[in-house]
């Protein structure tokens, strides 16, 4: 092969495996989510710059703060549908490691030149600090979604990274070690969630064959599906749903009775995690696995909530 041919497919194989752009003004953010199902387990991971579960951020970005000094990273591990760990720890920095790879305190996201998405986290329990080293693997089964606006005329943004995925699940720390399928995408905006954007619900279904996303939108915007599958990725708007069902949780958020996959009914969620402004979901029904979040973010912004969020939070060092 000739050098300037192998020097282009290397520079080529760095720029697919790079990390999308940082967040670098007052009030903008960025996020890195990841799930795993895996037999009875099931698991979230989540590196946020400028983050959305920050109380701090909340109140710096008002005064120009850099949306870099308030990272974090966000574990939590569930055993049929019950919570067993659960990480969210915040730190004054983020270290890049190269171009597909960033640090957050002793924790770790790499999007490596062959596809492959791997998120190692070493950090504690909030509030308590009980020590966490856990991994999630992922092997891409397709390319990566196209960017969406979410909504007309507001910067925030959402692109499916690794829609369907075979899965590791390590967590050394218990002893668990679990395959299964896994999701990866990224959000990301110019501003504060809840200024403008008030909130909104959507949920991921692994199929037998392929993997759907469905993102509902406030204000009578039209949803957003995804379909991540043996014929490609595609992304398109689709008609507003039927009015469905819901419940109220014991904080008064407004939840699905049901999961959905477009019309079929997956069945009654396992409310995973329950806060005032935000509730995580799942549910299974034979080939088909759906996980889902509702997020109120105009809640999150009151001064009532984000003192009772210091609550969940472990503020690190720079490692």
């Amino acid at each position: 092969m000739k050098p300037g041919l192998a020097q282009n497919l290397l520079s080529d194989a760095a720029e697919s495996c790079a990390l999308p752009a940082l967040p670098d003004m007052a009030g903008a953010y960025r996020w890195f989510y990841a799930d795993v199902s895996a037999g009875p387990y099931s698991a979230v991971c989540i590196f946020m710059l400028g983050s959305l579960f920050s109380p701090r951020y909340s109140v710096a970005a008002r005064r120009g703060g850099h949306p870099l000094a308030y990272s974090a990273v966000n574990f939590a591990l569930y055993h049929q549908g019950v919570r067993k760990l659960w990480v969210l720890s915040e730190y004054p920095r983020v270290e890049m490691q190269g171009p597909g790879r960033l640090r957050i305190g002793r924790s770790t996201l790499t999007h490596a030149v062959d596809g492959t998405v791997r998120m190692d986290v070493d950090d504690g329990t909030a509030p308590w600090g009980r020590p966490v080293r856990a991994s999630l693997t992922l092997r891409p089964l397709t390319g990566r979604g196209t960017e969406v606006q979410l909504m007309p005329g507001l910067p925030h943004y959402w692109q499916a990274l690794a829609p369907r995925s075979e899965a590791r699940l390590e967590v050394s720390t218990l002893g668990v070690t679990a395959e299964g399928m896994g999701y990866h995408d990224t959000n990301h905006g110019q501003e504060l969630l809840g200024a403008r954007l008030s909130g909104w619900h959507w949920a991921r279904t692994h199929h037998a064959n392929h993997t759907v996303v469905d993102y509902h939108l406030p204000d009578g915007v039209a949803p957003v599906r995804m379909i991540a599958g043996a014929n490609g990725v595609v992304c398109e708007r689709g008609p507003n749903p039927e009015a469905r069902p819901t419940n109220l949780t014991g904080w008064g958020l407004r939840v699905p009775s049901k999961l959905h996959t477009g019309n079929e009914v997956v069945g009654v969620p396992h409310l995973l995690e329950s806060s005032p402004f935000y509730a995580r979901l799942e549910s299974r029904r034979d080939t088909l696995d759906t996980m889902g979040e509702v997020a109120d973010f105009r809640r999150f912004h009151s001064p009532f909530i984000r003192w009772m969020a210091h609550f969940r939070t472990r503020v690190g060092k720079a490692a």
